[in-house]
């Protein structure tokens, strides 16, 4: 990328950088010091006053790293250079005996750069094995907010649209954090950080650690993501961008699917319509019942930025930057698929799971969905920084807030399985075979979901860096120097709220004759209700909260040292704790009392629209679980790193952490719920399936690096590390998206993972900004924990299990070039591609072998859940030689990856479940107009691949649909303004 960003800034308008370096001890000028811009490659040497100067320094932001033998190198980020105007920045080095490592760690605290080339350089000093993508590279790939980013990522994917998965090791294998803090989550599935939340605007860079180091939490496993939000500006900030956009399958939809009273406000906050309707139990309820159809909202955003530095005194300096932001996106299809099959017998074809009876009883339902949706949502935000600091100490506090809500509108209709068991149906024939003997015979089946949800996201975070006063020593040949203290505490808060979601179902009986009536039977509506929910009305009302508070606090302490008189080296302790604790509050309500109801209407007309009109008493269900979840994790760890050379260096150390977890359910008094291994539901008695879970590790780690020439870094690595449950997957509570649609129960016996994990890695950088890299990764994992199909008397479900074992393996390849190095007719051409391939193995319980082996499906183990065979990145961009105008390719590729593994639901095999394969083509061109305005038009998911999930395993011929959806092609047009 430093080659990238060298083409990109050697064609702006010039300006110059000048300064002076003194001597920090005895404050004069530091002859010979060399100056050097990461960007740009450029070198220059102090002269005996200690001036030196960049003339003819293409406008843009840099990076300059400042150094002399004997002096602690310091970095300069956010440089900026100005076409015209000279930019004047001083610099003073402390002596190693000194001061060591001072200027070093408050660049760190500083929040990190945002661009390629310090990236790069922060790549190659990092301890732990790192890759990095930067917001400039973020802005020319289309990036709007942190998932998108992160897929720029060698080895990284993301997960339903918003958690990391890196090296095919999904969240729980997966630390995300913010400026080094781990965040609470709302989201019912998962405790990790929900990246879509943090917007482009806010984010400097985003940073992967893909080994572990004692200095990290102990389940970073596949790596630690650490989003860098926007730190204190060198230079004065005040920037504005504005977004409008256009996707091709929502704007200027007509038929865009939402519901009476639906759609999200300009805030976000629901005024009060969607409240619990107390007065209106044992009546009807306000609010509409189903879906309906408008035209589609508009998408656009905008985020605004302000940022200034202070010098109070000599060396002392206040600084500031804020940042708020503000979006609104919405989403349409009406391809959707969502068929649920299985295999009745080996070497048959794939048939449609039945459920609520058989095929040969003549009344029976089946689930092969066709799919609508229309989704709307809006997210709003700020970013605070302060920060404070001398030459000894820093203080910085952050504050972050973001409030997103998103209301969905799902129509979905089961048509397919009447014509599965009547080829040649004929719907409006009362004489049809289908209609007659086959009336209750896979019925056709609507259902109407209608989700509005909540999300807010606080944080404040204080943290400190201190250079303890005390003289430098020697111990055992090494000589120290003053220890540096860092402390960080943190407070947090998630909130979910899902207010009325509302789930309809209707099984259409059409027109039919029947000999033992008179004349003809006429089409009639009446109520569905799946097997998840066949204790409920047809009609639900369900209002969900969930809260998380959050509470981490780490103290760390860093004796920096040098042996032989030159190598630097570290020894580093800390403590950490970490503390969450979460409630889930449920109320259900339902038409449980409405017996005979029904629609008269044909196919066409819809029942939901007047069921409101109707009389349809609702009721509380007195079936519903809370619980109270509590999680600490509290650790302490010590950390070496000891060059044994000068081409040579070990780290060495170890974190011992301490883990529990504990549920309190609170089910009403007729709550149901599935113990493991059980066939069919139970009473639900206050007691039964709460979580009291802890223990105890040691996680050990060992790397070494060896730079046998400056181009060229060799690194191996090995570490142990475990893996958390969540609270969902330790919850024995029924959980469904939407009406018909996969049911997830938890299993509270579930215990966590201990990983193996072995790295080598080597990189080799033969000029600035270029760089080949090849790493080996390698994981053994002692009860892994998959998601498996599970059968009950009523409907088939998916469960969390530990698996005896697993494990997972695979390369990474990276390359980034400058095309002009290769040949001249390539000047502004710069290309960067990166490659991982994976491949992993789960053994399965020996319970699933002995049931797969009754259905004569010899299975013994299985692809590892979320982990993707491959991932490519491929980039090209042109900066043209007029200095204002940017053109950037960027496709993104991920294989198959494993949704869900096989299972047996009464008695029929059911194959695993894949994620085909999805490849995104975006194209971003860029221009600059004058010195303040920036034109950007991006164009994302030019290709508009279908996004499948298909059946597949070696006992049925080919694969086949489980679920399909395009997203649609969109194109935007942004304007900045920077002053």
């Amino acid at each position: 990328m430093s080659a990238l960003a060298t083409t990109a800034y050697a064609q702006q308008p010039a300006g110059s950088i000048r300064g002076v370096v003194l001597d920090q001890d005895f404050d004069v000028p530091l002859a010979a010091a060399l100056v050097t811009n990461l960007e740009t490659g450029a070198t220059v040497t102090t002269t005996d006053q200690g001036n030196y100067v960049f003339p003819e320094v293409p406008a843009g932001t840099y990076t300059l790293v400042f150094s002399r033998e004997g002096y602690v190198r310091q970095v300069k980020t956010g440089v900026v250079v100005v076409a015209g105007r000279l930019t004047d920045v001083d610099a003073a080095l402390a002596g190693e005996f000194t001061e060591m490592e001072e200027f070093v760690v408050q660049d760190v605290l500083q929040v990190g750069a945002g661009t390629e080339a310090a990236l790069l350089e922060l790549r190659f000093e990092s301890p732990a094995l790192m890759d990095s993508i930067s917001a400039d590279l973020m802005s020319r790939a289309g990036a709007s907010d942190a998932s998108e980013g992160l897929k720029l990522v060698t080895g990284a994917s993301v997960q339903d649209g918003k958690f990391a998965v890196i090296r095919g090791l999904p969240d729980r294998y997966v630390n995300s954090q913010m400026n080094g803090v781990r965040l609470p989550s709302a989201d019912e599935d998962k405790r990790a950080v929900e990246l879509d939340q943090f917007p482009a605007a806010v984010i400097e860079s985003i940073q992967v650690s893909k080994t572990f180091t004692p200095d990290q939490q102990g389940d970073a496993s596949g790596g630690a993501v650490n989003l860098r939000l926007r730190g204190i500006p060198e230079e004065t900030v005040l920037g504005f961008k504005s977004q409008v956009g256009y996707n091709s399958q929502v704007t200027g939809e007509s038929e865009f699917l939402t519901y009476d009273g639906g759609g999200v406000n300009f805030l976000g906050l629901d005024d009060g319509d969607r409240d619990v309707q107390s007065e209106n139990l044992g009546s009807n309820w306000d609010g509409a019942a189903g879906v309906s159809s408008e035209r589609a909202p508009i998408d656009y955003k905008w985020s605004a930025d302000a940022g200034k530095k202070f010098e109070l005194a000599s060396g002392v300096v206040l600084g500031g930057f804020a940042s708020v932001f503000y979006e609104r996106d919405s989403s349409f299809f009406d391809d959707g698929v969502d068929d649920s099959l299985w295999v009745n017998n080996i070497g048959e074809d794939l048939t449609p799971e039945t459920s609520q009876g058989t095929p040969e009883d003549g009344d029976f339902k089946t689930a092969l969905f066709d799919v609508t949706q229309g989704k709307q949502s809006v997210q709003w935000g700020g970013l605070g920084t302060l920060g404070f600091e001398t030459e000894k100490h820093l203080l910085g506090l952050t504050a972050l807030y973001t409030h997103a809500a998103e209301d969905v509108a799902t129509l979905a209709e089961d048509t397919r399985g009447k014509l599965f068991y009547f080829p040649d149906y004929v719907p409006d024939d009362p004489n049809d075979p289908g209609n007659t003997g086959g009336r209750f015979s896979a019925p056709y089946l609507r259902t109407e979901t209608l989700e509005y949800t909540e999300r807010t996201t606080a944080t404040l975070q204080l943290r400190g860096n201190h250079e303890l006063p005390l003289d430098p020593f020697e111990f055992s040949g090494l000589t120290f120097q003053p220890p540096q203290l860092d402390w960080t505490l943190a407070r947090s808060f998630a909130r979910m709220d899902q207010p009325d979601k509302r789930q309809f179902g209707a099984l259409f009986l059409p027109e039919s004759f029947n000999p033992a009536l008179p004349g003809i039977e006429p089409p009639l509506w009446v109520p569905f209700k799946p097997g998840a929910n066949f204790t409920f009305g047809n009609f639900q009302r369900i209002f969900k909260v969930i809260e998380e508070d959050g509470d981490q606090y780490a103290l760390d302490l860093e004796l920096p040292f040098e042996r032989w008189g030159e190598e630097p080296g570290y020894v580093k302790l800390g403590l950490f704790a970490d503390h969450v604790e979460r409630t889930f509050e449920q109320e259900t309500f339902s038409n449980f009392t409405d017996v005979g109801a029904q629609f008269s209407g044909g196919f066409d007309d819809s029942w939901s629209a007047v069921f409101p009109e109707e009389n349809h008493a609702i009721t509380g269900s007195l079936q519903d679980v809370d619980y109270d979840g509590d999680q600490r994790i509290s650790a302490a760890y010590g950390m070496v790193d000891l060059p044994l050379s000068a081409t040579t260096s070990l780290m060495a150390g170890a974190r011992f952490e301490s883990s529990s977890v504990s549920i309190v359910n609170d089910p009403e008094e007729n709550a149901k719920w599935y113990p493991p291994g059980a066939s069919g539901a139970i009473d639900f008695e206050p007691g039964q399936a709460d979580v009291s879970f802890s223990q105890d590790d040691a996680l050990p780690a060992i790397g070494l690096t060896f730079v046998p020439t400056p181009a060229v870094t060799l690194r191996a690595s090995y570490s142990e590390t475990v893996a958390h449950q969540t609270f969902k997957e330790l919850s024995p509570i029924v959980q469904q998206e939407f009406l018909g649609g996969p049911i997830f129960i938890g299993n509270p016996e579930l215990g966590m993972s201990a990983l193996e994990n072995y790295d080598l890695r080597l990189d080799y950088a033969p000029v600035p900004g270029s760089l080949v890299s090849l790493s080996w990764f390698h994981k053994d994992i002692q009860d892994p924990i998959e998601y498996v199909q599970r059968p009950s008397n009523d409907f088939t479900f998916t469960s969390p299990e530990n698996y005896p074992e697993g494990d997972l393996s695979g390369y990474e390849l990276e390359l980034r070039q400058d095309l002009e190095q290769l040949a001249d007719g390539l000047s502004g051409l710069s290309f960067g591609a990166n490659a991982t391939f994976i491949d992993s193995e789960v053994t399965l319980p020996d319970d699933e072998i002995l049931a797969f082996a009754a259905l004569e499906v010899p299975i013994t183990s299985r692809d590892m859940t979320s982990a993707p065979e491959y991932l490519y990145n491929l980039y090209l961009t042109y900066d043209l030689a007029d200095a204002t105008t940017q053109v950037a390719l960027f496709y993104t590729v991920q294989g198959d990856t494993l949704v869900a593994g096989a299972g047996e639901s009464v008695g029929n095999f059911v194959p695993s479940i894949y994620a085909r394969e999805v490849g995104t083509l975006n194209l971003s061109l860029s221009r600059r107009i004058g010195q303040s305005l920036k034109l950007q038009l991006q164009a994302k998911n030019l290709t508009n691949p279908e996004i499948e999930t298909v059946y597949r395993s070696e006992f049925i011929d080919g694969d086949a649909t489980r679920t399909s959806f395009k997203r649609g092609s969109e194109l935007s047009l942004s304007l900045s303004v920077n002053l």
